[in-house]
C-alpha cells in the first residue's frame, strides 16, 4: 500500500480546548501522528497542487479566514491560540464582520478547535497529502492508499471548522476525484463520531455517496447530525446513509452495521471510494465509548476491500495514543 504523509502536519499543537465544561489539554497532538510513522515506517512526501482543489468545497472567504486568522488574532493584542466564544446559532446571515472574535465565531461550531500560528500550514498540507495519495488511484498505478492526514477532516464544513478539524480532506479527495471523471464516488466514515462536514458538503450532491457508522448523537458528539433521519435532499436525496450505534458496541453489531454499508455502497455503484477511518472506535479510547479491539480492525477492512474499488484510506480520529499506530497499521493490513 502507498503511503504518503508531510512533516509540516506536526506543526499544529493546540495547548488547551474547552471539554466538559473546563480547559482541558488537547487530545489531538502531533504524537497521534508521530506513532503511526513509526510504526508504518517512511511515507511519500505529498505534492502541492495548489489551492484550486480545497476551493472546490471550501469557500472562498472561509479559506482566507483560515489562512489569516492567527495573524490577525495577534494584532488584535492577542496571546495564545485563537478560539471563539460565541456563535450564531439563530439567523445566521452573511454579514460583513471584521473583528476577529466574531469571524471566530462565524467559520467555528465549537471551542474545542483552536487556531495556532501553524494550524493552515499543518491543515493546507493534510489536504495535499490527501490529493496526492489520490493521484495514483486515479491513473491506476495502485489499487489502495493512505494518507496520513493530521489534523483530521471530517467535521469540518464548507464553511466552518470544528471537531478538532479545519479542512475536509476526504471531501477535497472525493471532489478532486469526480472533477478527474469519476462519474460517483462514496465516502465511508468508519470514525467513531459521525463526519457532520463531509455530510453537509455532499447534502444535495448524487455524486457522491456517503455512509457513516457512528456513536448515537444522541449521547455523543457533534449530538445535532448523524440521526439515522438524515438522507441528504434535492439531487442527494437517498445518498447519505447514517446508522448510529449506541456505546459499548462491539464487533458482532459494528459488522451487522457495516454489512448494511456495503450493501447500499455497492448499489451506488462508485467508481473510487475514500475511507474515512477514525481509530477512536477502539476499547480503549479515552474520549470515545464503542468496543472495538486491535484484532477487529483488519475483519472491519477486509469487508470494505471486499466491493472491489480503487481504494483512498484518509486518517481521521483516535486518540489512545500509545495504541494508535498498531491499530492503524492492523486496519491497513486488512487490504
Amino acid at each position: 500500500m502507498l503511503k504518503y504523509f508531510d512533516p509540516r502536519q506536526l506543526a499544529h499543537a493546540p495547548l488547551q480546548e474547552m471539554h466538559n465544561g473546563g480547559w482541558a489539554d488537547h487530545a489531538e497532538k502531533p504524537s497521534r501522528a508521530e506513532i503511526v510513522l513509526g510504526q508504518l515506517g517512511d511515507c511519500a512526501a505529498p505534492k502541492d497542487v495548489g489551492r484550486a482543489p480545497l476551493a472546490r468545497v471550501h469557500t472562498a472567504d472561509y479559506l482566507d479566514f483560515l489562512e489569516n486568522a492567527h495573524d490577525r488574532w495577534r494584532d488584535a493584542g492577542r496571546t495564545g491560540d485563537a478560539v471563539g466564544y460565541t456563535w450564531p446559532v439563530v439567523q445566521r446571515r452573511p454579514l460583513k464582520l471584521d473583528r476577529i472574535d466574531a469571524q471566530l465565531g462565524r467559520y467555528s461550531y465549537d471551542a474545542g478547535t483552536p487556531i495556532t500560528a501553524d494550524t493552515w500550514d499543518a491543515a493546507y498540507w493534510g489536504a495535499q497529502t490527501a490529493l496526492t495519495a489520490l493521484q495514483p488511484l486515479l491513473i491506476g498505478e495502485a489499487r489502495t492508499s493512505f494518507a496520513l492526514c493530521r489534523p483530521p477532516g471530517h467535521h469540518a464544513g464548507a464553511d466552518y471548522l470544528g471537531g478538532y478539524c479545519y479542512l475536509n480532506n476526504a471531501a477535497i479527495a472525493a471532489r478532486a476525484a469526480t472533477d478527474a471523471g469519476h462519474p460517483r464516488v462514496a465516502i465511508i466514515d468508519v470514525d467513531y463520531h459521525h463526519g457532520n462536514g463531509t455530510q453537509d458538503i455532499f447534502w444535495d450532491a448524487g455524486d457522491v455517496f456517503f455512509a457513516s457508522i457512528h456513536a448515537d448523537p444522541a449521547t455523543d458528539y457533534p449530538f445535532y447530525w448523524g440521526h439515522a433521519d438524515e438522507t441528504g435532499e434535492g439531487a442527494g436525496r437517498d445518498t447519505t446513509l447514517n446508522l448510529p450505534l449506541p456505546r459499548g458496541t462491539r464487533l458482532p453489531a459494528y459488522l451487522e452495521a457495516l454489512d448494511r454499508v456495503i450493501g447500499a455502497v455497492a448499489k451506488f455503484a462508485p467508481g473510487l471510494i475514500i475511507v474515512s477511518f477514525g481509530a477512536d472506535t477502539f476499547e480503549e479510547d479515552p474520549i470515545s465509548h464503542f468496543k472495538i479491539a486491535e484484532a477487529d480492525y483488519p475483519i472491519i477492512a477486509d469487508r470494505i476491500a471486499k466491493l472491489g474499488r480503487p481504494t483512498l484510506v484518509v486518517m481521521e480520529g483516535g486518540y489512545a495514543v500509545d495504541a494508535l499506530g498498531r491499530n492503524v497499521e492492523a486496519f491497513l493490513s486488512g487490504f
